[in-house]
């Protein structure tokens, strides 16, 4: 049985159906993403959403859809699903849907009388292509399928009007035809594996609705061209390929073609392999470099997300050569801030002042997985230089506190932290002075510089700043009820129970004995875990919103004041394993199984970027986040690792 299948039942329940979205990519900044009955309810879904560097750093939707008919007898049976303006869905071809299963590639089959038909979906790696095969399994009769194309060419995040700008010419092509709308845009191929019979009958279809972004109070209607429609007789037994791609293809050759892809595909098979999907869906490769995205369908290259969730994307796959490619980009990227105090033009973010922090804690998973003398002999001359540049007080926003050794950095007016909302250009969370969380990673830097230079003077160096900074990390964040404040600026003491003192008990050293670390991690179990995560924020904290709903304004105002992150039980799992030992395994485990859960929901086979913090823990923001994958992803591989050891 398939581990992500599903049934007529569910399928041709809306309710049900039309919330559950699926998403491929093409590991080099194409995807595909829509509803499980394709039915697309987001302005950034479309079946080839692709990157024009030409152009700008956005994503663009090239093809909508590609709306299918069966005809039979001369009747027809459409098999396409819209949601149009006041909510009206047509022409509600997801009546015919039999199931849909996603194990290796996304499959539909679809029944119409006598006929049985399946679709499967497939992206080329490397290449902005997707290939759809259809094939017959059933008929008694002749039978040929329709289709129409639905064009866009805009900005994923932007919204088409009907307009008399576009360029309405459609030559043809190799078993098909090839469109341009508008000046600055590659050409789109639509090609087929057998030859079809081409119509030319364009048509605006007007006040298509995306019921997702009118539940975020943002704009949510757009009219889309059709050029014509394409004509394939089929026979039982027999395969059709359809290819949209941004180049020309010999149509000959697309069986092979889809036949090499699907045979290097990782099954859906159980959560490990839904997990390794999905991170593996955000790697970047490009001729500049190879990149993690934080996510989809809104992600961008940001430095933070990379380094929290290298481990996870690679180590704990076993991909420890996708781990150097892409830590090489990074760290060269911050080695040039460093050297010149210029930004990146990919990676952004890159001046924050905990990347350097994040960055050597992923080296730090690295020397853990592969060994100190690897990981010295290949990044220790990169950790000494970040240090070196932090204790030197060269970075714009970190600076050390000379008396105390601890770190401190200004976001009065800007968000410094992970916690970055903001309204109006000023954090809604205005986190400043000495962070919980970047101290943790100060210390735990030092204490891991200090151990890979093992026998040496930069070794007593480094262990002589991190003792330096220890009595004072406990006297400036330990408190008398026996948490960590989040953050103490001059004499305030920022007394919200937020989820950064899980990241400070987690990491490998810490100033905290067990004791402490277990009375910290005590009010981190009762007052913000949940089954998807850590709280952001305490309920019993001021301003506690456990959902992330309503406008922007209101979204932005929840973001860290509540809303749960996958990715924090990464920490969670390290500090309770690390005071309970062999005993919280068990604990752990089970607690994982609120994640496996999700695998079914939101995006399939995939952990959205928040969850709400109250039951039932409905997921939200970006639908595949690397960093929550990455970190669940790690945490797996701990407990295997611990059990073994």
């Amino acid at each position: 049985m398939s581990y992500l299948k599903f049934d007529k039942n569910l399928m041709i329940n809306l309710e049900q159906s039309l919330p559950k979205e699926m998403l491929r990519t093409n590991q080099s900044g194409a995807y595909h993403c829509t509803t499980i009955v394709d039915c697309n309810t987001r302005k950034q879904h479309g079946l080839l959403v692709v990157p024009i560097p030409e152009m700008d750093n956005s994503w663009h939707v090239m093809l909508s859809s590609l709306d299918e008919t069966v005809y039979q007898h001369g009747a027809p049976f459409n098999l396409g699903l819209h949601r149009y303006q006041g909510g009206v869905m047509n022409p509600n071809g997801h009546k015919y849907i039999r199931e849909f299963d996603c194990e290796s590639v996304p499959r539909t089959t679809y029944r119409v009388g006598g006929v049985i038909l399946t679709k499967e979906k497939i992206f080329i790696s490397g290449e902005s292509r997707i290939l759809i095969r259809y094939t017959l399994e059933e008929a008694h009769s002749p039978t040929t399928l329709r289709f129409k194309p639905v064009l866009a060419f805009r900005d994923a995040n932007e919204l088409c009007i009907a307009n008399d700008a576009l360029n309405t010419e459609i030559p043809e092509a190799k078993n098909g035809i090839s469109a341009c709308l508008y000046d600055g845009y590659p050409r789109l191929f639509m090609q087929f594996s057998s030859k079809p019979q081409w119509t030319y009958d364009p048509h605006w279809y007007n006040g298509f609705e995306y019921v997702k972004d009118l539940e975020r109070g943002v704009p949510y209607t757009e009219d889309l061209w059709v050029p014509g429609y394409f004509d394939v007789p089929i026979k039982k037994g027999e395969s059709i390929i359809f290819s949209a791609g941004l180049t020309e293809i010999d149509p000959v050759t697309l069986p092979q073609m889809y036949e090499k892809e699907i045979a290097v595909r990782t099954n859906r098979t159980s959560f490990f392999n839904c997990l390794k999907n999905a991170v593996k869906q955000c790697y970047l490769s490009t001729p500049d470099g190879m990149y993690l995205l934080s996510g989809y369908p809104w992600g961008k290259i940001l430095a933070r997300n990379i380094f929290m969730a290298l481990p996870g994307s690679t180590i704990a796959i076993n991909h420890r050569e996708d781990f150097e490619k892409i830590a090489k980009t990074a760290l060269d990227a911050f080695t040039h801030f460093m050297k010149t105090g210029e930004l990146d033009s990919r990676i952004m973010g890159i001046d924050l002042p905990d990347i350097p922090l994040w960055a050597i804690w992923a080296l730090q998973q690295y020397a853990k997985a592969y060994g100190r003398p690897d990981c010295a002999k290949k990044y220790l001359s990169k950790i000494k230089e970040i240090i070196k540049y932090i204790t030197d007080e060269k970075h714009p926003f970190l600076k050390v506190d000379s008396e105390t050794g601890l770190v401190w950095t200004d976001g009065s007016g800007k968000p410094m932290s992970w916690m970055n909302a903001s309204l109006g250009g000023s954090p809604v969370v205005p986190r400043s002075g000495y962070l919980v969380e970047f101290n943790a990673l100060w210390y735990n830097a030092l204490v891991f510089a200090s151990r890979l230079t093992e026998g040496t003077a930069d070794s007593e160096k480094y262990n002589a700043l991190a003792e330096k900074m220890a009595e004072p990390f406990i006297k400036t964040f330990l408190n008398d009820y026996g948490y960590l404040y989040d953050y103490v600026n001059g004499t305030y003491a920022d007394p919200s129970v937020r989820p950064n003192m899980a990241i400070a008990i987690g990491l490998d050293y810490s100033p905290l004995d067990r004791r402490q670390r277990k009375r910290v991690l005590d009010i981190v179990t009762r007052e913000l875990l949940t089954p998807k995560g850590l709280r952001t924020l305490s309920p019993k904290s001021y301003g506690y919103r456990p959902h992330y709903l309503g406008s922007p304004e209101e979204r932005e105002m929840a973001l860290h004041n509540g809303p749960a992150r996958p990715w924090l039980m990464g920490f969670y799992a390290d500090a309770y394993l690390k005071v309970f030992g062999m005993s919280g395994v068990s604990y752990v485990d089970r607690m994982l199984i609120g994640f496996e859960d999700e695998m079914t929901k939101g995006c399939i086979g995939s952990l959205s970027q928040l969850y709400d913090a109250n039951p039932p823990y409905v997921g939200r923001g970006a639908i595949s986040h690397v960093t929550n994958v990455a970190e669940v992803l790690r945490t797996l591989t701990t407990l295997k690792k611990f059990t073994m050891d």
